[in-house]
């Protein structure tokens, strides 16, 4: 019994140093048991928020909760469009749905929570304009302010053009990204000429 609470109390710990969030494999890195993990788990200790991933019950709670249970568990993922947008404040739209970016001929994520939209990109649209911050011990993958927007105009048919107009007006007005940024960013989406007009008007 001793022994078992030795082990509930040293997995905590494990957690904590970890901003309260540990996937089952790490677990297992640490030293610990399954049997302790899930003891934890019917103790309401830890909760699970996914398969193979837990969190401390009393670990303060994020805003930014569902892009960091995403990023462990989808970690070659990118957060972006209306998920990156709201990140970086550019836009109005409330995202029910964390917006996942993955390469093409990657298998389909599967979370049980939460909800994922998956876009595919080219190897060279995924890797271009990553930024990655440090939340709750995870590091999230997500675009920067001016590849989202060009991202934005790129899958307009799908999340509207609205959507995108707002984003770079309230990029632009916030000082989140340059019009030559956007431009940059832009042409490697193939969208420069559906943007210019935008930026000109705003000039």
């Amino acid at each position: 019994m001793k022994e078992e609470a030795h082990a509930s109390v040293k997995a905590e710990r494990a957690f904590r140093e970890r901003g309260g969030l540990l996937r089952t494999s790490e677990a297992l890195r640490l030293g610990i048991h399954p049997r302790t993990l899930y003891g934890l788990r019917d103790a309401h200790r830890i909760v699970q928020l996914g398969r193979g991933l837990y969190r401390l019950a009393d670990a303060p709670e994020t805003e930014h909760l569902d892009l960091v249970t995403v990023a462990a568990k989808v970690p070659d993922g990118v957060i972006c469009l209306i998920s990156a947008l709201s990140f970086h404040g550019i836009t109005t739209e409330v995202p029910h749905e964390v917006y996942l970016a993955v390469r093409h001929g990657k298998e389909q994520p599967r979370l049980g929570y939460p909800p994922l939209r998956v876009f595919r990109f080219s190897e060279e649209t995924i890797s271009a304009g990553v930024e990655r911050h440090k939340l709750e011990g995870v590091t999230v993958r997500l675009f920067n302010p001016a590849k989202t927007v060009a991202d934005c105009f790129k899958f307009r048919h799908k999340t509207g053009v609205d959507v995108a107009v707002e984003a770079l007006k309230l990029s632009l007005a916030r000082g989140k990204a340059r019009p030559a940024q956007i431009l940059h960013y832009a042409r490697l989406c193939r969208v420069e000429r559906v943007i210019r007009p935008y930026l000109e008007a705003l000039a």
